[in-house]
């Protein structure tokens, strides 16, 4: 079935306001009237005019068509259908009266029902309707350090909800949101009741808090784990030594063990990201980097001269001699 835009058939933008809707169904009325109207397919054009008008003015159906149009799912086909959670209250309809345009379209009757008896009328019993609100989908950006001990946040977002007379309209949200630590890269957090409000006795929907990390100086992540690279210099990895390291949760000593080499790592227990009730926390994992000085003193070369004299065997190269 194909979808009706009922706000392009009248020309108009979903802001209109119920005098815009008016005029613009007056203008298009005597333009397809069939009785005067020289268009080609005047009277189908009249019926879609008229259709469009009788749900844009109505504020209560109105809101229930807008809400359809922003949840309506188009298949690859060029199709339409409702979404999985559309419902009505009643099957009966309140005050549609059809101008004079014959009977409505298929996709009216998918979302309001059917005509009862063919009349040019529907039945004047009021009908409610109730539709959940829908969700909201929000990336939020944290440091590492936050992720590690948890914060409180406060978020602006757009939403839309509708007004007194039903017709859905955007409105700024600002709310305090509390994020637990030990959050991962792309973890979802679901606040209940917190997305756009529903329509009638509808449920608002809710907000989805999808969590990413901003780039850190020098920290990386893996799951829980906290990737650090260290930089130690060659006589404190040749001698071995006891150095500082930074992690989330302040500097600790670390044992670089004698005759270290780059790219060996240690492990840091617990200082990674907190696990959930059950779940391990995630620990530091230190790749080493063994560094020289950029430039060195006359009595530095000297040592590294007698250093090679006294390592002479020493081949760091040998595994291409193979």
């Amino acid at each position: 079935m194909e979808f009706k835009d009922y706000y392009k058939i009248l020309g108009l933008s979903e802001q209109a306001d119920t005098s815009a809707i008016k005029a613009a169904y007056r203008k298009l009325a005597r333009k397809y009237h069939p009785d005067v109207s020289k268009e080609k397919d005047a009277e189908q054009h009249f019926k879609e005019v008229n259709e469009a008008y009788t749900v844009l003015k109505d504020g209560e159906k109105r809101a229930e068509y807008d809400l359809l149009r922003q949840q309506a799912t188009h298949q690859a086909e060029g199709g339409f259908r409702a979404s999985s959670d559309w419902q009505n209250a009643s099957s009966d309809h309140a005050g549609f009266e059809q101008e004079a345009g014959g009977d409505f379209s298929d996709f009216f009757d998918s979302i309001f029902g059917a005509q009862a008896g063919g009349s040019t009328h529907y039945s004047n019993s009021r009908r409610s309707v109730n539709q959940r609100g829908r969700d909201i989908h929000h990336k939020i950006a944290l440091f590492l350090e936050e992720a590690f001990e948890g914060c409180q946040r406060q978020l602006s977002l757009r939403v839309s909800e509708p007004d007194a007379n039903g017709v859905l309209r955007p409105r700024d949200k600002t709310l305090k949101v509390k994020i637990p630590a030990g959050v991962m890269q792309g973890q979802h957090i679901r606040l209940a009741g917190q997305g756009e409000a529903g329509i009638g006795e509808g449920k608002a929907g809710d907000l989805l808090l999808e969590i990413e990390f901003a780039p850190h100086p020098y920290f990386a992540v893996d799951g829980r784990n906290i990737l650090l690279t260290l930089p130690v210099s060659c006589w404190e990895a040749a001698l071995g030594s006891s150095v500082e390291v930074p992690t989330l949760s302040g500097k600790v000593k670390l044992k670089v063990a004698k005759g270290a080499n780059s790219g060996n790592k240690l492990r840091i227990k617990g200082k990674g990201l907190a696990g959930k009730e059950g779940e391990q926390t995630g620990d530091q994992i230190v790749t080493l980097q063994v560094s020289l000085p950029s430039s060195h003193s006359s009595e530095a070369e000297a040592l590294y001269l007698k250093l090679s004299e006294c390592e002479a065997d020493f081949n760091p190269r040998h595994v291409f001699e193979r």
